[in-house]
């Protein structure tokens, strides 16, 4: 378990200074084979914020303060109903129950909506007609709002972060700054709630595979910064698309 973890934790952060992929949507289906779907989003979180945190200290004082401003307060708004949003849907009740053999599946609606999400992004940041897709500078503070009510509710703010920040008009450099900026912002709001309402001793009996992924992120953004000028290689965008697909076919069935 610990070795697929670090693995994925590595890699995806790595692919994240190169790729559309964010962090959140390549590890959350990872600790999700392991852990509670709810748990899972919570981990996911923790790496995600520790890992911008160590990218922050290394591109952070290029970060545009207006830009923060303007997006990232509307993000940590909805990054709250998000995190709230996520929280009613762990209270549902099951939607269907069957068996193959001896095994008990369940379907949930927060793994239909989980299902749902990562399709979706795993879309829009595989298929490279909509890599230039960006949006007018004056819908700032809705893409805040998007982006973080998806960052509170399933981890996915990367995509929508980009889509709108990439008319700012913002140097690579000031791009990957800002950005991480407001990623920050939306987990530090986001967490607190996952803390409260989760099952803090969950986190706790689970601290080792944890820092272990929190660790291979940190090595795997060291990696990525120094080969930063680098494209994206669109083969293995596909092939992580086809396994998100592939995840999220799965979870809506239950399976996992």
């Amino acid at each position: 378990m610990i070795i697929i973890v670090c693995i994925t934790a590595l890699i995806a952060s790595f692919l994240t200074l190169f790729s559309g992929f964010g962090l959140g949507t390549l590890l959350m289906p990872a600790f999700a084979l392991f852990f509670p779907l709810e748990l899972a989003i919570a981990m996911t979180g923790i790496v995600h914020l520790s890992n911008n945190l160590f990218k922050l200290s290394l591109f952070g004082k290029m970060a545009d303060g207006k830009i923060i401003i303007r997006f990232g307060l509307p993000a940590i708004a909805a990054s709250y109903f998000g995190a709230q949003g996520l929280l009613w849907l762990s209270h549902l009740e099951t939607v269907a129950v069957y068996a193959i053999g001896s095994r008990i599946f369940n379907i949930s609606p927060i793994k239909l909506t989980m299902a749902a999400l990562i399709f979706f992004f795993a879309l829009l940041e595989s298929v490279p007609a909509l890599e230039k897709v960006s949006l007018n500078l004056k819908w700032l503070p809705l893409g805040g709002i998007l982006s973080g009510f998806f960052g509170g509710l399933s981890g996915h703010q990367g995509v929508l972060r980009s889509a709108f920040l990439i008319r700012a008009g913002l140097t690579r450099d000031a791009f990957i700054a800002t950005g991480v900026v407001i990623a920050c912002m939306v987990d530090a709001a986001r967490l607190p709630i996952y803390f409260k309402n989760f099952v803090i001793r969950e986190l706790q009996e689970n601290r080792g595979p944890l820092f272990a992924a929190v660790l291979c992120a940190f090595l795997g953004t060291w990696m990525g910064s120094h080969l930063l000028k680098k494209t994206t290689i669109q083969a293995i965008k596909w092939i992580v698309s086809a396994m998100l697909f592939l995840f999220a076919i799965l979870l809506a069935a239950g399976l996992i």
